[in-house]
């Protein structure tokens, strides 16, 4: 399987990240990707930029090396009722909004409250993918999440770095949304999520995973540019102010 994006990219304005703007569109036109989203943590999290850093990423160029620059955000779950920690004025003007599940952010809970508190996270209308919902931090009824997803035309990420360096036990439970997602025709993205510029465009682990699983490219989003921006037009047509 060929991939053409990553979106899922911190720069050093994460604060636990390591690789500038310039850094990172460099590797990634390097390795031949065509697009990368700029997905920096969102305020909630230790050391993540003020909220202001989100909005001043029109100053970044949308094409750098030949790549294209999404400008988008890692935002945070913050309570029980989906509620992130970027608002929603500022959400609407990013390029792409990834969400999820992390620790310091999310309150720990029962499968059914992590399960009820993702839902209401990918129903809010900016949203355009949960990112490493595999997590065995936040134990989720797997199949609710892949159902909610494919009603709402969020996409469910397959976390590479989850399969590789970071939130050990992922493995099962991403086999099980991936086999779940190919059921249900939810969409996949495979995101690096990657800290330090030369992993951009590692997806060797979730590739994997894929094939391992059948699941086809066509489902995949970040397989071709076209897919992505049209996955992300659905982003104006959505109303805003959806209660959850």
């Amino acid at each position: 399987m060929r991939f053409a994006a990553d979106l899922h990219v911190h720069t050093i304005a994460s604060g636990h990240a390591y690789s500038t703007v310039l850094e990172i569109a460099r590797v990634a036109s390097d390795k031949g990707l065509a697009m990368i989203a700029l997905t920096d943590h969102g305020p909630a999290m230790p050391g993540a930029p003020h909220s202001y850093h989100f909005s001043n990423q029109v100053a970044i160029p949308d094409t750098i090396y030949g790549v294209r620059v999404l400008k988008g955000i890692e935002a945070n779950v913050m309570d029980r009722q989906g509620n992130l920690d970027l608002e929603e004025a500022r959400l609407a003007k990013l390029d792409i909004v990834l969400a999820g599940l992390h620790t310091q952010c999310a309150p720990y809970g029962s499968v059914q409250e992590n399960t009820a508190m993702l839902i209401r996270a990918l129903q809010n209308p900016w949203v355009d993918v949960i990112v490493h919902p595999g997590n065995p931090e936040y134990p989720v009824d797997e199949a609710a999440i892949v159902q909610a997803a494919a009603e709402h035309d969020v996409a469910l990420e397959i976390n590479n770095s989850s399969l590789t360096v970071s939130r050990q036990g992922s493995r099962p439970h991403c086999d099980h949304i991936a086999r779940l997602a190919k059921t249900h025709g939810c969409k996949i993205l495979v995101g690096s999520d990657s800290h330090f510029a030369l992993s951009v465009g590692d997806f060797g682990a979730a590739a994997e995973l894929l094939q391992r699983n059948d699941i086809p490219a066509q489902q995949v989003l970040n397989t071709s540019v076209e897919k992505v921006l049209a996955h992300l037009e659905r982003r104006k047509n959505r109303p805003r102010g959806i209660a959850r």
